[in-house]
């Protein structure tokens, strides 16, 4: 019962294929809002969650074992690739809070996958959307 949407603005370096989030517009309508400081933090917040899922991480499993046994081994979304966040909340205006949680995670990868698609023509439907993988899809 929370609807969020979201549009992203994106660039790639066409000889790397390194894939750059540089802002994320969300709109959020979570009815009435108690702590508006808190909704967008969680916003923003899912916003850094999603841009990390949708670019870097990934699980590798080697011979039955998960490579990456700590957080040392494991990519996270670093402040340096961290994009500029502009968050909205809508107020649906029936006076009834819908909370807000994770539906600001859904839309992530969708809105950068979809900003891809009309930068370069071309759909990455794997994850991450790593540098070999969108390299890939630009040759």
């Amino acid at each position: 019962g929370t609807p969020v949407a979201m549009v992203a603005e994106v660039s790639v370096d066409a000889g790397s294929g390194k894939v750059r989030v540089h802002k994320i517009a969300a709109a959020m309508d979570c009815g009435l809002v108690v702590n508006p400081d808190g909704a967008i933090a969680q916003v923003e917040g899912n916003v850094m969650w999603g841009v990390g899922s949708a670019l870097i991480e990934e699980l590798v499993v080697e011979d039955g074992q998960i490579v990456a046994t700590n957080f040392d081994r494991y990519p996270l979304l670093t402040i340096q690739d961290a994009p500029e966040v502009a968050v909205v909340l809508v107020d649906s205006g029936d006076g009834k809070p819908r909370g807000v949680g994770e539906p600001p995670l859904g839309p992530v990868v969708p809105a950068i996958a979809n900003a891809l698609f009309a930068l370069t023509g071309q759909r990455i439907r794997q994850l991450p959307m790593n540098e070999a993988r969108v390299k890939a899809a630009l040759a």
